[in-house]
């Protein structure tokens, strides 16, 4: 038989999910294969992939899909990992570079910007160069690993600011032509504005192949990715050139893993909120796998 097919996003924040696929007892049971999280989401709506890590938001425009219980890449309060760098305050962005491998992150700035900061910018899709994303445009959205590099370091030097922004100089974080940068971590930014969890991607699959033992398995990798996070953590801190102590802090403390009572209301929310300015068609209930039931939130 063959094996089944798993795409899986190439960042950091992925890596607990598929230690059990990777360097654990599951190496070699299934044929994994690794992007960013638009291309996860276009192999499992062309059928290049069985199962899939993909943004939340494709889960209601791909069809038949069901979701694994209890994972999920979320975030409670703030992830450092999704940003939006602006050159001036917020509220006065006028165009704004979307990272064009996001897709949840994405529909997250435009409910920002329409609920949260009530402004209108040009959205552009850019590839994810900070430097030329602001060379064009008064803001950008960055996420992943790049993201991360930019927090980590203005974490060291940026001072907090207004309204939850912090500012530093765009020397500080690798944009030498920008003399003052605003930040913004986009979870904290939708936790402002829900006081509820983002929830960022999730693993879907045909329901066909959704058996419990594919659950079982995808629990089962989680739980010894986390038992692994030191080795997780030294190996990214030597590829990414960033210190291992905020690369842990980073997955310990900023990424949920779960798909909780809590988040799954702040995930039918983004639903609801994306449905609401045409992002998607509308707000589908979730099932999951293990369920014939939808989530009620």
């Amino acid at each position: 038989m063959a094996k089944l097919r798993i795409s899986v996003v190439q960042y950091l924040n992925t890596a607990p999910l598929v230690r059990g696929f990777t360097h654990g007892f599951l190496q070699g049971k299934y044929d994994l294969s690794f992007t960013v999280p638009s291309q996860c989401a276009e192999a499992l709506r062309t059928g290049a992939a069985d199962v899939a890590i993909i943004p939340a938001i494709e889960y209601q425009r791909i069809p038949n899909l069901v979701v694994l219980p209890d994972l999920s890449i979320a975030s409670k309060e703030r992830v450092r990992s999704l940003l939006i760098v602006s050159k001036m305050p917020i509220h006065a962005v006028r165009s704004l570079a979307l990272d064009q491998s996001s897709r949840s992150t994405q529909a997250l700035t435009r409910i920002l910007c329409e609920d949260r900061w009530n402004i209108a910018p040009q959205f552009t899709e850019a590839t994810p160069d900070i430097a030329q994303m602001l060379q064009n445009s008064d803001a950008a959205l960055v996420i992943g690993d790049p993201a991360l590099r930019i927090a980590i370091h203005a974490e060291q030097c940026a001072k907090p600011g207004t309204d939850g922004e912090w500012i530093c100089t765009g020397a500080q974080i690798g944009v030498a032509q920008t003399p003052k940068l605003h930040l913004y971590d986009v979870v904290h930014e939708w936790w402002q504005l829900t006081e509820r969890p983002a929830v960022l991607a999730v693993w879907a699959a045909r329901p066909e192949v959704a058996t419990l033992e594919l659950a079982a398995d995808f629990s089962d990798s989680l739980a010894f990715g986390l038992k692994h996070l030191p080795e997780i953590c030294a190996e990214a801190a030597r590829e990414l050139q960033l210190p291992e102590k905020e690369l842990s802090l980073y997955l310990r403390t900023n990424i949920d893993y779960s798909l909780d009572a809590e988040n799954l209301k702040g995930l039918n929310g983004f639903f609801t909120r994306a449905a609401r300015l045409s992002l998607i068609p509308q707000a589908s209930p979730i099932v999951l796998a293990s369920s014939s039931k939808a989530s009620v939130a």
